[in-house]
């Protein structure tokens, strides 16, 4: 209930300074003169002011920052309206649709990172190049960017852009120790080469940490963490051209750390307390990410502006698990994959006194590998088995075999190789505008025709390696058994083979429409009307060793925003309520017989909607505060999937799906340079999958409090801060059978010198 009441007073606020908003409207011509905005927005592929921006985007600056010591992205999911955190630090979701695909179907994802411009792979976003040092701003889209990004955007995109060269001499360090053994050194700065016309910047960060969780079997830290990351800049500014500029970048990132989740044991007294893991085997993460992007703006007068935009990542990464969790040498996997994409993008900006906008091209490729060899236990398939023997020895002593060789053998170990390569190639153009009818209304348009090539293939090896049970030991039921046997050991052969690759194309139209109403200078209202997508493409099923095709997914987006601003602008209120149709949804779906035979299929349709409302005060010089509230509800329409009987999932919710976001902070700037930033976030319940009984997989809500109070001379600052500052204690997913748990860090509080001019 109090959810709502912080709501409903947020937009009574707004809505009580409307008329006197209004009134000042006419006292004359100039007061409909756009307010000045210090946030600009450019992940729209335009500059425009945060308050000039329809679509909902969360901004993050390089002043907040460093007021609440942000360092990683997932941070700021943590600290977002409507954003949350999957699966521990493995992925995100944006107004409750996972970036990987809702329940785990599809091949791209639904919302993808971008650093400068460059894609970030979805292989790596847990360990990858995405921590903040050197970052200049971060914007989070909430909502379909489907017609400007195009390629995986259906649920939006985070932008992440870094510090630009300049042309004076900057030099900036940063040392920090924390908890968990874990120690930060940084340095960042640059300056003219040619004054006024080459510069450069230089940044590095080296980050080690042991992290919170113990491995009682090699007696190491569980997920340690040893990180190096390395950028270099270049911005050149020819004179003899002087409205063209260039900026080529290079990212070197390396980690050697833990896997993409980190399970702790359970079955401990205080798992929270004493937070341990027994594998056997290392779970780990390796990789190695390199990226270059090409920068070109020429202004050519006239209101129009030409960008060239150009990226190449490589990435290769090499990750280990156990498969058992416990110190036994049971099951493990040890995966190795590879991924290269290209970026080429042409794009022409008009901005005029009535029509702004711009047209472009678009051209990606992408090229992954991904082998990996493993033992890994296979649930055996019970109901499947008494499905199956039903007919000859009738249903109850069916399920007496079933039980008594489930009892005997629970789980099927398999030794399996395989090497599932992929290329993608993706071809648009694109259009947005932006056309003022009068001073106060205007037309909002644009569209994409995107056209996606793909290609996947896969090869498998797979070897029984355990002990059947032996039928003789079962008397009258050895004949059944003996079949079983014979079932189980043809279920291993059928996931032997290769499936040639299979290439698929897919066009697509999406358009976007909407107008946007200028009450008052700062205060504007809009709705939009556009079009998702994710392509379709070919699935591999594991256990049968086949592709199955799947169809792409669409979705119709109505968004109504709200734009204001108040008291001089010292204080905004902005608010964005939604609405999202789903046909056509990818879905990963299982087939009976056992956890591997499964693939992607398109199972039907949902629904989401909710809002989020975002506002900042400036209330003195020395004293601001912020607060945020987003609130999702989601359900599956149609959602029927064939798991050995037919199964109905019409009407659960999507798994890391929270109701209810809450965020908020203050800055407090005392006097002789002392300052102090308190923030804290609250995250509602989560389902963390999709089946009957769903609140079998419910973890509880979480409210996390940040702190940090420094002091700042001229050239130096000191700051102590705190993060989950209560040790609030939380599960971020649990595994039932294993008895293991993905937990949240632990209270990590630590000391930070900078030193710089």
């Amino acid at each position: 209930m109090r959810h709502y009441q912080l709501f409903i007073s947020a937009s009574a606020l707004a809505l009580s300074s409307i008329a006197p908003s209004a009134a000042s409207a006419e006292d004359g011509e100039d007061a409909y003169d756009s307010p000045q905005d210090t946030i600009v927005v450019t992940g729209e592929k335009t500059e425009r002011s945060l308050q000039e921006t329809t679509t909902s985007v969360a901004v993050t600056t390089t002043e907040r920052i460093e007021q609440e010591n942000v360092q990683t992205i997932q941070e700021i999911y943590q600290r977002t309206a409507n954003l949350s955190e999957t699966y521990g630090a493995s992925g995100f979701s944006i107004r409750g649709i996972d970036q990987r695909g809702v329940s785990g179907g599809g091949d791209g994802s639904t919302a993808t990172v971008f650093v400068d411009g460059a894609p970030v792979p979805q292989e790596v976003l847990s360990n990858g190049p995405t921590d903040l040092w050197d970052v200049a701003q971060v914007e989070i889209f909430r909502g379909p960017q489907s017609t400007i990004q195009g390629l995986n955007a259906l649920a939006g995109a985070v932008h992440i852009r870094t510090q630009d060269p300049t042309f004076y001499w900057s030099l900036r360090g940063s040392a920090e120790v924390s908890s968990f053994d874990t120690t930060r050194f940084a340095i960042a700065g640059g300056g003219p080469i040619v004054p006024g016309e080459l510069a450069f910047r230089i940044s590095g960060e080296k980050r080690d940490s042991d992290g919170y969780i113990h491995n009682v079997t090699r007696d190491e830290p569980e997920a340690s963490t040893d990180t190096t990351s390395i950028r270099g800049k270049l911005l050149w500014t020819p004179s003899a051209l002087p409205e063209f500029e260039a900026r080529l970048t290079y990212h070197h990132f390396e980690t050697e750390g833990g896997y993409v989740f980190v399970y702790t044991d359970r079955s401990v007294g205080d798992y929270f307390e004493n937070p341990t893991n027994s594998s056997d085997f290392p779970n780990s993460s390796v990789v190695d990410h390199d990226q270059v992007t090409l920068d070109l703006r020429y202004d050519l007068g006239g209101d129009f502006s030409l960008n060239a935009l150009g990226t190449y990542s490589d990435t290769g990464y090499v990750r280990k698990y156990d498969g058992d969790f416990s110190p036994e040498s049971l099951a493990y996997s040890d995966i190795s994959g590879a991924e290269e994409i290209f970026t080429q993008e042409l794009r022409l900006n008009y901005d005029g006194e009535r029509l702004s906008g711009l047209v472009g091209l678009f051209y990606n490729h992408r090229d992954r590998t991904r082998q990996s060899h493993q033992v890994t236990l296979v649930q055996t398939p019970g109901s499947t088995i008494a499905n199956l023997l039903a007919g000859s020895l009738g249903q109850e002593t069916a399920e007496q075999v079933a039980a008594l060789y489930v009892d005997a053998l629970p789980y099927i170990p398999v030794d399996y190789t395989s090497d599932f390569p992929s290329k993608v190639e993706t071809m648009a153009v694109f259009a947005d505008a932006r056309f003022a009818l009068t001073d106060r209304l205007s037309l909002l348009g644009g569209f994409r025709y995107d056209r996606e090539r793909n290609r996947i293939g896969g090869e498998a090896i797979a070897t029984f390696v355990g002990t059947l049970p032996d039928p003789a030991a079962y008397g009258p039921l050895a004949p059944a058994f003996a079949g079983v046997n014979a079932a189980v050991l043809g279920l291993v052969t059928d996931a032997n083979g290769s499936a040639p690759a299979g290439t698929r194309t897919f066009n697509a139209f999406l358009p976007k429409a909407g107008m946007e109403m200028a009450w008052t200078p700062d205060l504007s209202t809009a709705f939009v009307v556009q079009r998702g997508y994710r392509s379709g493409g070919s699935s591999f099923n594991t256990a049968r060793s086949q592709l199955f095709a799947y169809d792409p997914e669409y979705t119709w987006n109505y968004e109504l925003s709200l734009r204001s601003a108040w008291l001089d602008n010292r204080l905004t209120v902005n608010a964005n309520a939604f609405y999202i149709d789903w046909t056509e949804q990818q879905t990963n779906a299982n087939f009976g017989n056992g956890t591997y035979d499964a693939h992607t299929v398109n199972a039907g349709k949902s629904h989401v909607y909710g809002f989020e409302v975002e506002t900042a005060y400036d209330v003195s010089d020395t004293f601001d505060i912020y607060a945020s509230v987003g609130h999702t509800r989601t359900q599956f329409d149609e959602f029927i999937t064939d798991v050995g009987s037919i199964t109905d999932l019409s009407g659960l919710e999507f798994p890391y799906a929270p109701k209810w976001t809450l965020a908020g902070g203050a800055n407090l700037r005392f006097g002789g340079g002392f300052n102090a930033n308190l923030n804290a976030s609250y995250r509602s319940a989560v389902f963390t999958d999709v089946s009957h009984p769903q609140a079998d997989g419910l973890v509880g809500a979480r409210t996390l409090v940040n702190a940090r109070i420094g002091y700042e001379a001229d050239y130096w600052s000191l700051s102590l801060y705190a993060k989950n500052l209560l040790d609030e204690q939380y599960d971020q997913y649990v595994n039932s059978v294993t008895n293991y748990a993905i937990i949240g860090t632990p209270r990590q509080v630590g000391v930070i010198l900078e030193a710089g001019f």
